[in-house]
């Protein structure tokens, strides 16, 4: 899955990575090294402009919450749970398949974290013993130093309690689609600890090699088959995992600190 992650890059830095043709100053955020559910991110979408003439589509970058909130929903309430979209179904459940075929974007990153359970918390857990489990963070990254580039979707919902003239009139929100962890070798990493993602998490962020960007952004792309093909997870050994400090599972706390590596737990202790 993906319940936290790190976005340090600026609009400056995303504008010239993806592209961007259209962002506005006054949407862009400080770096966040703690992202977490229903916060405000920058988010890579192609979408006409606003009462434009030029009824194209133009490459922004949009500031939008995470937490993705259907078009049908009744409150807005649920969308802290909907921070993830399963690929193998994404194109199927109604509250993601409209999105899915016509409101796709990319959700920028520096990296995501992963919590592991520590091997003698976790005997403790099967044997029913009740006892807070320790779990070490890891900081997952691309190898080379890239951005990593989430597949995600968004959406528009309107609050009917509202006037249309009102400033918060209408959520757009996203949501980030999570895909089976690689269980082939790191690129990098600690000579102890997890051998591959997999070994974190069975579950982890579905990264989009830059091939795969302007099709995944084009809102002329509808069927699903063809975009369902562009969820086919990259190729294996791009990533390295580290561990960082615990100090990244209390969302109060936010800075570079929270990206520094650790050494590697002891072996055995961990896996």
């Amino acid at each position: 899955m993906c319940g936290r992650y790190a976005a340090s890059r600026g609009p400056e830095d995303l504008a010239g990575i993806f592209e961007v043709e259209k962002w506005e100053p006054e949407e862009a955020l400080a770096p966040d090294y703690n992202v977490a559910p229903t916060k405000e991110v920058h988010v890579v979408l192609d979408r006409p402009l606003k009462d434009a003439d030029d009824k194209r589509p133009v490459r922004q970058l949009r500031k939008l919450r995470w937490g993705l909130v259907p078009s049908w929903a009744k409150s807005p309430e649920g969308g802290a749970r909907m921070i993830n979209a399963r690929a193998e179904t994404v194109h199927e459940k109604p509250s993601y398949r409209r999105a899915f075929a016509a409101r796709r974007c990319i959700v920028p990153a520096d990296g995501y974290y992963e919590w592991v359970t520590g091997a003698e918390e976790r005997e403790l857990e099967v044997e029913g013993k009740r006892k807070r489990p320790r779990k070490q963070p890891y900081f997952v990254t691309p190898a080379d130093g890239s951005v990593f580039a989430m597949a995600g979707l968004y959406e528009f919902w309107r609050d009917r309690t509202l006037p249309d003239d009102h400033p918060g009139a209408w959520w757009v929100t996203c949501s980030v689609i999570t895909t089976e962890a690689e269980r082939t070798p790191l690129a990098a990493g600690p000579a102890q600890g997890p051998r591959s993602l997999a070994d974190i998490h069975p579950r982890m962020p579905l990264m989009l090699t830059p091939d795969r960007w302007d099709a995944w952004l084009d809102p002329a792309r509808t069927d699903p088959e063809e975009l369902r093909a562009l969820l086919d997870p990259p190729a294996a050994g791009l990533m390295r995992a580290y561990p960082v400090s615990t100090a990244v599972s209390n969302v109060r706390n936010n800075g570079p600190e929270l990206l520094e590596e650790l050494p590697a737990p002891e072996e055995g202790t961990l896996f």
